[in-house]
């Protein structure tokens, strides 16, 4: 099943008017290449297409040598090296390639801003224009899914998630491996090659813990008690976890009242598929405790998606008080407040007044009877 990405006409236009290295960062799996060649498809020019792990290519592209990528690159107008984390000094190379061969456009994919935004963030400073590609979002699944048949499958997307892949599979059996393989070892494999952890159970177990915490404030003391890891290593292992496009953080709302908690974060995964399988709880949502918990997380994920595709620039929070008021989620944009409950069912119809008292009387609560206007 073919479905557009939101980034495919911005991506186009970019690729067409500007003479910036465009470069598409995200996880594995979530549809990079296939982004990629559909941009090529839309433009003209010869195309040399090359693949980060192939070393002919590896050889040239990390040698700092114009002739040698000039002899590489001849006959061509467009240069896209797909999986570009993998070629040392990467960042230096295009550099080198985009001041003296000006009329090459590069088009570059990371499968993790890991070490790929570490190495082209200095040289390449200025001349970048960069995207990030996460699993399938609702609001791209609009364009040719109503608002009822999303409502229908919600549960779908909760249990099994968003990866493109799974639009290909019919039977639930299938699914489920595909998942497995994934979070069992290929979504990491950046983390591991690239960061080079040596005791790579850790970050499993560590992944494990987190997916059972969604919806709630995570103690990196008590994680790395569990684990027996230091506090920098706990903290260590999950930037790495973020840049790979795994998890992200909510940190608390805070405008320095005194009952407000703002020291620990919530810490939530991309795709729902991913977490359940690393829980290995595919259970469908009926009969499942944390439904609430992961009604949390899709719909925070899927407005981040919203957000970042249609460049609308906003800071995200949770907020939460000692004497027990909170809401889900806070969005500032231009320094307007949003309050938000996320609810799977039953909505809460009056903010906390702590909230309307000092912040904002902006405030809704989503349920999956009104979530296409938060994430649609």
């Amino acid at each position: 099943m073919k479905i557009e990405r939101k980034l495919l006409p911005v991506l186009i236009n970019e690729f067409r008017e500007s003479n910036k290295i465009i470069i598409i960062y995200g996880a594995r799996q979530t549809g990079k290449t296939t982004l990629s060649n559909d941009i090529l498809d839309n433009v003209r020019g010869n195309v040399l297409k090359v693949n980060g792990d192939e070393l002919r290519y590896i050889d040239v592209l990390s040698s700092r040598d114009l002739t040698k990528m000039k002899l590489l690159i001849n006959g061509h107008d467009i240069l896209f090296i797909d999986e570009a984390q993998r070629i040392p000094d990467i960042g230096i190379n295009l550099k080198i390639i985009h001041d003296n061969i000006p009329d090459v456009k590069l088009l570059v994919t990371g499968s993790s801003s890991l070490d790929l935004a570490n190495k082209v963030k200095e040289p390449l400073t200025g001349r970048t224009s960069t995207y990030t590609l996460y699993p399938i979002s609702l609001s791209e699944l609009s364009k040719t899914n109503s608002v009822i048949e999303l409502q229908s499958r919600l549960e779908e997307f909760m249990v099994y998630g968003l990866y493109p892949e799974l639009f290909n599979l019919e039977s639930i059996n299938k699914k489920e491996k595909y998942l497995r393989e994934l979070a069992g070892s290929y979504l990491y494999k950046d983390i591991f090659d690239i960061s080079r952890i040596r005791n790579t159970s850790k970050i499993r177990d560590l992944l494990k813990l987190l997916a059972l915490q969604i919806g709630s404030e995570v103690s990196l003391n008590e994680l790395g008690n569990n684990l027996g890891l230091n506090l920098e290593t706990v903290n260590a292992y999950i930037n790495l976890l973020e840049k790979s496009f795994i998890v992200f953080r909510l940190s608390g709302f805070n405008r320095n009242l005194r009952k407000e908690i703002s020291k620990r974060d919530k810490i939530f995964f991309w795709d729902m598929g991913i977490r359940n399988s690393i829980i290995d709880n595919f259970s469908s949502v009926s009969l499942r405790t944390d439904t609430g918990a992961m009604w949390e997380n899709f719909i925070i994920s899927e407005r981040l998606k919203y957000l970042s595709y249609n460049e609308i620039y906003a800071s995200s929070y949770f907020w939460r008080t000692y004497t027990g008021a909170e809401l889900d989620y806070i969005e500032e944009i231009n320094g307007e407040l949003s309050g938000y409950e996320i609810k799977y069912k039953k909505p809460k119809l009056k903010p906390p007044k702590t909230w309307v008292d000092n912040y904002s009387n902006n405030y809704k609560c989503i349920t999956t009877d009104n979530f296409w206007e938060f994430v649609v």
